[in-house]
């Protein structure tokens, strides 16, 4: 009897001690960011060009300079300075094993901002990536740790906030501060769009896509063969006139659950699923979110479930009774009912117009003359019948190579190369990898070697090479304010874009901070200026070709 009682006493300890990561995760306790009502300007996982977005952002009033507290104990465990971005970011690890990211700062707290600083001098370098030890610099919960900002790729004052799992899993910080934000609004939608497969579905007689909009979808929709369906509506909140993204989408046929989406954790290597998850072509063209409720095959994005890839099937004729469920993190649903109508009619078979198929599930080579494009397996999200077009010009570098005649992202990066026709300039740094588009020519990046220049796309278009043998320019700003400190340069470059940049003032390193969002260099010690004393100042600029500007200023 003792040794049972012994035993039992021993399971219940180890039931108390090791309590799993996600009830861990449930009893944690965030206090507020700020000392005022939270109100957000973006969600998590809201959709973004390219990403989901990771985390919270929180207005601040519009302006900069309020004080950002701790949001539980914690040690200082990262901070990074960078010229996009978060522009400036501080990362806070709690007991717990989570890390709270704070990004667009204007300044850390003076135990960090000492640090960083120190580092910035003794390496001549404005960006920073630090990690310290633990508990180097430790806070307490309410604590001042930074002041909010607009920095880095911010384009209105607020914080960005995250929660990072120690395995990397960003989660959403939004259940830990639902006491903090009031939401009282459910999700709503403007309309579905519905997609027949190739050679296998057909709606309303036709086998293109079709977009109802939300006053139409009370009318039948017939259809027969296989068809899926995609989305398009956002979250909205108490007191703001922002839209989020949509926390849960559930999609049921009849009694039957068809696909559902659950934006409640993602690590940073589910990104560029987004781009298969939502229709790209229509974002691209029309500026248009549209959630697909079904999966491609190529697409691992895990917060996606669906039975049968969310493909429906229409073969018989009657009614398939569809309804939308959406529902936000507060618990605010949204409803939407729909009929799809069976329709028996032919289907026509689908016969790929093109020379070249790229299949999702294997390794591609597409090969033009001059030009070899690598696709290794996992970076298409479906089959492509791919369309290429060779656009020859005796007089240019080399010849532009359309691939593909719409716009089609992939899963990674994948290698390209260009063959150089003739070579108008002997040094062979200056030649790169554009891509054209709507009119504009973009740099890709690249290298040249034995004849061919290389670089990594991620997406199908237009490329070709150009060539960049001009410097960066740079225009001085403010000049009557120079000899205060307040000195600042517009810094731009329409080639291949800033790289990196120096500035020295009578002749030692001075510490000067780029935005590349809107390209203004700026000297963030105007304090280490001597006042009623001439300076001598070298500012250099340099472009990802090499091509640098210096020029020299008296103030």
């Amino acid at each position: 009897m003792r040794l049972g009682l012994k035993y039992l006493i021993a399971g219940w300890l180890l039931c108390f001690f090791f309590v799993p990561l996600k009830a861990q995760e449930e009893g944690t306790k965030y206090i507020s960011p700020f000392d005022f009502s939270l109100k957000l300007s973006a969600n998590f996982g809201e959709l973004r060009s390219g990403h989901l977005h990771g985390g919270l952002d929180i207005k601040t009033e519009g302006v900069v300079g309020k004080a950002i507290h701790c949001v539980a104990d914690g040690y200082v465990s990262r901070a990074t300075v960078s010229y996009g971005g978060f522009g400036q970011a501080l990362y806070i690890t709690h007991p717990n094993g989570f890390t709270s990211v704070y990004g667009h700062i204007s300044r850390f707290a003076p135990a960090v901002e000492k640090v960083v600083e120190a580092y910035q001098y003794k390496h001549e370098t404005f960006q920073v990536d630090l990690r310290f030890e633990p508990n180097q610099i430790n806070y307490k919960a309410g604590d001042i740790i930074a002041f909010s900002g607009n920095e880095g790729f911010s384009f209105g004052p607020h914080l960005h906030m995250e929660l990072h799992a120690d395995d990397g899993r960003l989660i959403d910080p939004m259940p830990y501060f639902k006491n903090y934000i009031v939401d009282t609004t459910p999700p709503r939608a403007t309309g579905i769009k519905i997609y027949p497969q190739c050679g296998e579905g057909v709606v309303n007689g036709s086998r293109q896509d079709v977009i109802v909009p939300l006053k139409d979808l009370g009318h039948t929709i017939q259809a027969w063969g296989k068809i899926a369906f995609g989305l398009c509506a956002n979250d909205y909140m108490d007191g703001t006139a922002n839209n989020y993204g949509v926390k849960y989408v559930t999609l049921m046929m009849d009694t039957t659950e068809i696909f559902k989406s659950a934006v409640e954790e993602f690590t940073g290597a589910d990104n560029r699923g987004i781009n298969a998850w939502t229709d790209y072509k229509e974002h691209v063209q029309h500026n248009r979110w549209v959630m697909r409720s079904h999966i491609l095959p190529g697409n691992k994005l895990p917060l996606l479930k669906a039975k049968e890839r969310g493909i429906v099937t229409i073969n018989e004729d009657k009614d398939y009774n569809f309804m939308y469920i959406l529902e936000d993190g507060y618990g605010n649903k949204t409803t939407y009912r729909f009929t799809v109508h069976g329709l028996p009619q032919e289907i026509e078979p689908y016969t790929p117009e093109a020379e070249c198929y790229l299949s999702w599930n294997q390794s591609n080579i597409v090969q033009e003359p001059g030009m070899e494009l690598m696709i290794p397996r996992g970076m298409l999200y479906d089959d492509i019948a791919l369309k290429c077009k060779v656009l020859r010009d005796s007089s240019a570098v080399s010849f532009t190579y359309q691939l593909h005649d719409e716009p089609v992202p992939m899963n990674g990066r994948c290698k390209l190369m260009i063959g150089v026709r003739h070579l108008p300039v002997a040094d062979t740094a200056k030649y790169y990898i554009a891509r054209k588009e709507n009119g504009r020519i973009e740099s890709v990046g690249g290298t040249y070697a034995d004849g061919w220049v290389s670089t990594n796309i991620s997406e199908l278009g237009t490329y070709t090479i150009a060539i960049d043998t001009i410097g960066p320019k740079v225009t001085p700003r403010n000049r009557g304010k120079w000899s205060a400190g307040a000195i600042s340069f517009h810094v731009s470059d329409k080639g291949t874009g800033v790289k990196n940049y120096r500035v020295t003032i009578d002749g030692k390193f001075a510490l000067f901070g780029y935005n590349a969002k809107n390209a203004i260099l700026s000297n963030k010690r105007p304090d280490k200026i001597k006042r009623g004393m001439k300076h001598e100042m070298v500012v250099s600029v340099t472009d990802h070709c090499g091509n640098e500007t210096v020029q020299t200023y008296t103030f």
